[in-house]
């Protein structure tokens, strides 16, 4: 009998309110609130001001089916190694609250929509980037990547830079070098995101056979890997302020947050290298700071007359 099925029975009947609570969860609601964290600020900047209300909610409705169109399937394919790990034990195709065939229609459905919402209030250009952005992530990053390399989080990041190209897009229905800055930036920042995270769940992905490369690397060797895109993220998120004509605000948000950040690396690192207690998820939940951050006065600097 499938695992899914007798979890089910196992965990009591479905509701239709507890079935809706799986399908969100299946979508990986916190990544698409912070996808759509870039999204709208970069939407203001490639405007110049505040674009059209409508065209900025057509435009995250869009960027957050498509992201939970990735999710789903990215829950979807790695199925297994969820039921193996304790950090995603809870998921819904583990527990059973959705069963596989629930879960690849959702994906599917999410998917279409996605592309065709932004296809019809937004632009062609919008639609291809967020086609692109879901195969990216589902086959680049889930299927190809993921359980082969230790450098996955680093070329699979790429989905996740995808919604700037998709804001800009819906605005202007062209790209130009300050969304690919921006893009640049969430690339960068990837890995100093995501490798504290695998430090702390280690164990975690190495029972799964997932090569993150805490799994595969010392400690140290982590925190050094960390610091290097720190400073890489902190040095792109300055190109912005000559490329995009960027103000006082930007440019002191961008300079105050960027190095708090490299600084909370650096500890990670120091401590590491010191064999000590380290704190990865103090530089986990930090870095999401400093990306919200930068990512305001992104949209916040073009309201100012400086």
């Amino acid at each position: 009998m499938d695992v899914a099925v007798e979890t089910r029975r196992e965990s009591g009947p479905r509701t239709i309110r507890r079935t809706l609570k799986a399908y969100v969860a299946l979508t990986k609601p916190r990544i698409i609130e912070l996808l759509l964290v870039v999204t709208a600020p970069t939407m203001i900047l490639a405007y110049g001001g505040i674009p059209s209300l409508w065209l900025v909610l057509a435009t995250l409705i869009g960027g957050a089916l498509s992201a939970g169109s990735a999710g789903v399937f990215n829950c979807y394919i790695d199925r297994d190694i969820d039921r193996v790990m304790k950090r995603t034990k809870d998921r819904p195709l583990v527990t059973g609250e959705v069963s596989d065939r629930e879960a690849l229609i959702l994906a599917w459905v999410l998917g279409a929509a996605s592309i065709a919402w932004l296809w019809a209030f937004t632009n062609l250009l919008a639609a291809v980037l967020s086609l692109a952005a879901i195969l990216l992530y589902v086959v680049f990053y889930t299927i190809v990547l993921k359980r082969r390399t230790a450098q996955n989080i680093i070329w699979g990041g790429v989905a996740g830079c995808m919604p700037v190209l998709i804001g800009w897009a819906a605005v202007t229905n062209d790209l130009s070098w300050p969304p690919f800055i921006l893009f640049a930036i969430i690339f960068l920042w990837t890995p100093p995101h995501y490798w504290p995270l695998s430090m702390k769940y280690r164990a975690d992905y190495q029972a799964a056979g997932v090569p993150m490369l805490a799994v595969v690397r010392g400690r140290a060797q982590v925190g050094l890997q960390v610091i290097l895109y720190a400073w890489a993220t902190v040095a792109c998120s300055l190109l912005l302020i000559p490329v995009a004509g960027m103000g006082l605000l930007y440019s002191f948000v961008a300079l105050v947050s960027g190095g708090w950040f490299i600084y909370e690396t650096h500890r990670l690192y120091n401590l590491a290298i010191r064999h000590e207690h380290v704190s990865p998820m103090r530089v986990f939940h930090g870095s999401i700071a400093y990306l919200t951050l930068v990512f305001v006065a992104v949209g916040v600097d073009p309201l100012l007359p400086f």
